[in-house]
């Protein structure tokens, strides 16, 4: 009797062409998520979005909120750009994004506690998620 046990040459070839034929598989399965920069611009400003509603409920000043192609700002009544600290212009990480509000018009962030709801579509190609705050000020994102 032969005292040596352990795989030959074919089953450890067999076993190397199995795993590398499963880790190809699964290599070409993963794919980046094109939504993932649009859901982390929505997140980013659901945060925006609760923490101007809060500076204007303290300040007892409205700001406005306003967007474009290339990104978005924060307005006080008077008219000045916020430009420091969190509410500063920001830039969209998402490409050619297009937004969509609900209701229609300006979006004012007034120093009352209770509001109007409203809702922001944010669209970068085929992707869409929405941003939409309760009367009670309470922000989320989900996907309509």
């Amino acid at each position: 009797m032969n005292g040596q046990h352990g795989f030959t040459l074919i089953e450890l070839m067999v076993v190397l062409v199995i795993v590398g034929i499963a880790s190809a598989a699964i290599s070409l399965n993963i794919r980046p998520d094109p939504a993932k920069p649009l859901r982390s611009d929505a997140e980013r400003l659901a945060q925006l979005l609760e923490l101007a509603q809060s500076e204007a409920q303290a300040e007892g000043q409205a700001l406005h909120w306003q967007s474009d192609g290339e990104g978005y700002r924060f307005v006080r009544a008077d008219g000045q750009v916020v430009q420091d600290g969190p509410l500063r212009p920001r830039r969209w990480q998402a490409e050619g994004i297009k937004v969509q509000t609900e209701p229609k018009g300006a979006i004012w962030l007034e120093g009352e506690w209770v509001s109007e709801p409203l809702r922001l579509r944010l669209r970068s190609g085929p992707a869409m998620v929405q941003v939409s705050r309760s009367a009670a000020g309470r922000v989320r994102v989900s996907q309509p």
